[in-house]
């Protein structure tokens, strides 16, 4: 139950997140490329787009 809970929580984030990087003003290889991270490892990437991302702020 409690994997599947996890599971949901890292699927929305993933989808905010793509979300997020779509609507950006970065070039269209940084949008792939952080796309790719985040399809390719869900919770490392996300948490590493997150820091970069909320870094200039």
């Amino acid at each position: 139950m409690i994997s599947g809970f996890l599971g949901v929580i890292v699927l929305i984030a993933d989808i905010w997140a793509w979300i997020t990087i779509i609507k950006g003003k970065a070039t269209v290889e940084n949008k792939v490329l952080w796309s790719l991270l985040i399809f390719v490892l869900p919770v490392i990437g996300w948490i590493v787009w997150y820091i970069f991302s909320y870094q200039k702020s």
